[in-house]
């Protein structure tokens, strides 16, 4: 099947830090595209995309949220996606699938961590993008300086199509630099389309220099445009549009747009460069042919009323209902039982999905993020989902011991949909520990047990998720011998371990040689290892950035057995850590603080206090911007310190950037 069939679809995410106005302006969207009559708000909580009652109670995105509009006869594919930091993994699973991204910037604020963290994503992932600087009608808004900021903090060409007329509360319209026509909407009216006049005069001059950088961007993609550029001859619209596209789709640079959704302006150009310049599926870089069987990768699960469903992109081939296919990761059989097509919380089933689709499907039994679904069992696997760090654990156990098998069910159920939530047992206490990316994740996440599940339960106060690993090698020879009248074990192993570098986790080798230990027995003594490396022997935390190499060993021709070497390679491997001057890791969070000039000597010394380290600061309009780097254990309870610090004025946002050696004073308390 040829892209060319596709010059109709485009699957796009809208991106953006919390608060920049990304929800606004994808209910716009539906509003413009008539997928909705009337336009949602977030602060009354009546929009379409943040339908999760959770959502509508915090004002924020919590689930990325998809949906089907349909502009100039092409059919969008959207998702919202959000924009805190806790949860993070829906943006990274969205970006996965799609081919395009909207990527919203605050006109005041600029460039914020979690808009630099997802664009970095999204350059992970190989997605061309639009930039939509929006609340270009707030005071303190400066469209010029969001494009400066692009360009200095995302490395990246930005590249404007439009410059606004009017700032803050005179903002009205935008200059196309392509036509060089003046689009502007009437203050009240959100149904009427924007008036088409002239330049004003004021603006004339800038806009004509933004436009011949605009069109030598453009030509430079085509080599006939930029031989008739070079001869001084007027570029056609019509090529310059297909340059800018080509452009868009190889990185070049990201045209970038103005607006302000929450005043209606700016958003049906917004549309009409979604269609022009972002890729229909089969064009974005590095995709699939379409040609062949199915291929296709499940990116989410959601389990409601109507029982479980999967997300799914098909890259190739087609799926039907009623349709056995098989899951590559585990080689397991499914079968299809409904295809729909997702509007938010509405539904339209489906017969077949075909390649380019994103849908719905329910009947998967087995199926988890990340795993590809084909019409053969040894079929070749899709990229996978990284899945981020848990840096945060609470304690959670049911108010009533009636409730301990509901509470065990539903957190199954939670962990499947939200791999960034993990759950294990402390090996000291006993308890159930569920972890998690942040605070806000971990009480949305007992919030759906009580709300969803009718499980009341008690949390205990959020912890650290500390990690240990070793800072040296070292090697143990062990023996597992143990006889009781009949049938012994007999498991003899010599064991190296060596650190790694951090964050990269875990890598098992075998170096036996000459059959000393049977090639059926090795998969259990790298299980042996995985298991002891849940709770590390040190200081019982996961022990991590290791690899574990097995060297030698014997075995018995009738006592040996799988579980007598996998308890071998647990002693040894709890043996030679305490060998290998073992440490204690923290997650060291990378924060910035927001804050006016008159406070900035009592929020950096609050910062050093709490063992951060100060990155840098930088002028942002009448505020400063800190960057720190700061253990975590030192941030709970930071926001009321805060605000007491700077009279309520300052605010801050934090995300891991990555795990360090916890120094000798504090790893006590770790």
């Amino acid at each position: 099947m040829n892209s060319n069939n596709f010059r109709n679809l485009r699957n796009i995410g809208v991106i953006a830090h919390v608060d920049a106005g990304k929800t606004t302006t994808t209910e716009r969207i539906l509003f413009y595209t008539g997928e909705n009559h009337r336009i949602g708000d977030v602060d009354d909580g009546s929009t379409t995309m943040d339908f999760d009652p959770q959502e509508r109670q915090r004002g924020i995105t919590i689930h990325s949220a998809a949906t089907t509009v349909h502009w100039q006869g092409t059919q969008i594919n959207l998702i919202d996606t959000p924009g805190h930091i806790d949860f993070n993994l829906e943006v990274r699973r969205s970006l996965r699938v799609l081919d395009g991204a909207v990527v919203v910037f605050d006109g005041v604020a600029g460039v914020e961590p979690q808009t630099e963290t997802n664009w970095r994503l999204a350059d992970e992932y190989r997605v061309p993008r639009l930039a939509f600087v929006n609340k270009l009608d707030r005071i303190g808004s400066d469209f010029a300086r969001v494009v400066s900021m692009m360009q200095e903090r995302l490395a990246v060409r930005a590249l404007p199509l439009q410059l606004p007329i009017g700032a803050e509360g005179d903002f009205r319209g935008v200059v196309d630099l392509l036509t060089l026509q003046a689009l502007v909407w009437d203050r009240d009216d959100a149904s009427a389309p924007p008036r088409i006049e002239a330049v004003p005069p004021e603006l004339l001059a800038a806009a004509q220099a933004a436009r011949a950088r605009l069109v030598e961007a453009a030509a430079e993609q085509d080599d006939a445009l930029l031989d008739a550029w070079l001869r001084g001859a007027e570029l056609p619209l019509d090529g310059l549009r297909a340059a800018l596209r080509r452009g868009t789709l190889a990185g070049a640079f990201v045209p970038v747009l103005a607006g302000s959704a929450f005043r209606n302006r700016g958003v049906e150009p917004l549309l009409d460069a979604v269609v022009a310049y972002l890729p229909a599926p089969g064009e974005a870089p590095g995709a699939l042919d379409t040609h062949g069987p199915l291929s296709a990768l499940a990116f989410k699960l959601t389990a409601d009323d109507h029982g479980a469903m999967v997300f799914v992109r098909v890259y190739s081939g087609t799926l039907k209902r009623g349709d056995t296919v098989f899951n590559a990761s585990t080689g397991k059989a499914e079968r299809v039982a409904r295809l729909y097509e997702i509007h938010a919380d509405r539904r339209v089933e489906r017969d077949e999905l075909v390649a380019g689709d994103i849908a719905g499907v329910v009947g998967l039994k087995d199926v988890l993020t990340g795993h590809t679904l084909a019409s053969a069992k040894d079929a070749p696997l899709l990229e996978s989902i990284v899945v981020p760090e848990a840096v945060i654990d609470v304690a959670i156990e049911p108010r009533k011991q009636l409730d301990a098998a509901a509470l065990a069910k539903g957190l199954s159920v939670l962990v499947r949909e939200d791999p960034s939530l993990r759950l294990r047992q402390d090996a000291d206490s006993g308890q159930t520990l569920l972890s998690g990316m942040g605070e806000l994740q971990l009480e949305v996440a007992v919030e759906k047990l009580r709300a969803r599940f009718g499980i009341e339960v008690q949390v205990g106060r959020p912890q650290v998720a500390y990690r240990e690993t070793i800072a040296q090698a070292a090697e143990v020879q062990h023996l597992h011998r143990k006889q009781s009248g009949g049938p012994g074990q007999f498991a003899e192993l010599t064991l190296r371990i060596a650190p790694l570098p951090r964050g990269e986790g875990f890598r098992f080798a075998n170096t036996v040689v000459g059959g000393a230990i049977p090639r059926e027995f090795i998969p259990a003594v790298e299980a042996g290892i995985r298991r002891t490396a849940l709770a590390g022997p040190f200081a019982g935390h996961p022990l991590v950035d290791f690899e574990a190499v097995l060297v030698d060993g014997s075995h018995h021709v009738r006592d040996s057995s799988a579980l007598a070497f996998e308890l071998a390679a647990a002693a040894a491997l709890r043996e030679a850590v305490l060998k290998a001057a073992p440490v204690v890791l923290e997650p060291l969070m990378a924060v910035e603080v927001i804050t006016p000039a008159d406070y900035l000597g009592d929020v950096i010394g609050d910062l050093l206090r709490r063992r951060g380290h100060v990155q840098g600061q930088d002028a942002r309009g009448n505020a400063v911007v800190v960057t720190a780097h700061v253990p975590l254990a030192q941030m709970f309870g930071y926001i009321g310190q805060l605000r007491a610090l700077s009279s309520g004025r300052a605010q801050f946002t934090m995300q891991l950037h990555h795990y360090a050696e916890v120094p000798a004073r504090a790893a006590l308390a770790a």
